[in-house]
């Protein structure tokens, strides 16, 4: 697996995030994630957005963090939020999705972050498996859906 830094508006980011989309769509029957995102939020040094390619060349997976700080909405100074993992379907199950979430852990702390934090849902168990295995504990609701009864929350000192 080859995992590149793209910016987030890249073609294959944006063909990712509508799969990712309606996937959410799917397990949720809503619109997919609202959480207002901008193309500047992934942008170094305030953070970034990796895809990783096989061998074909081909986009498979995909993740990115952003800064955050203390805003009212939970999250805390020095925040890295995760935002966007996901793995194609036929690849899933090879340890991708681990592999791109330690990438990102290690940019986010080279760029100063000191805790990443995410926000997943109970309809996606197998994400809530990787967080919780990956050393991630329950913390504060935050951001977009902190409201939401079906939101979970997660964060990990970096």
């Amino acid at each position: 697996m080859n995992i590149r830094r793209v910016p987030f508006d890249h073609p294959d980011a944006v063909r990712l995030n509508d799969e990712v989309q309606a996937e959410y769509h799917l397990r949720y029957g809503d619109g997919g994630d609202s959480t207002p995102l901008d193309t500047s939020d992934f942008e170094p040094p305030r953070g970034v957005y990796l895809i990783a390619y096989d061998e074909d060349s081909r986009p498979v997976a995909t993740g990115g963090w952003r800064s955050q700080e203390e805003n009212g909405e939970g999250n805390e100074n020095g925040d890295a939020e995760l935002k966007r993992m996901y793995v194609i379907g036929e690849m899933r199950g090879r340890g991708l999705a681990r592999r791109m979430l330690a990438a990102l852990e290690e940019d986010a702390r080279a760029a100063g972050r000191i805790r990443m934090v995410l926000e997943t849902g109970t309809k996606q168990p197998e994400a809530i498996a990787l967080y919780t295995t990956s050393g991630y504990e329950s913390c504060t609701k935050f951001g977009y859906y902190r409201t939401f009864e079906e939101s979970r929350c997660y964060a990990k000192s970096l």
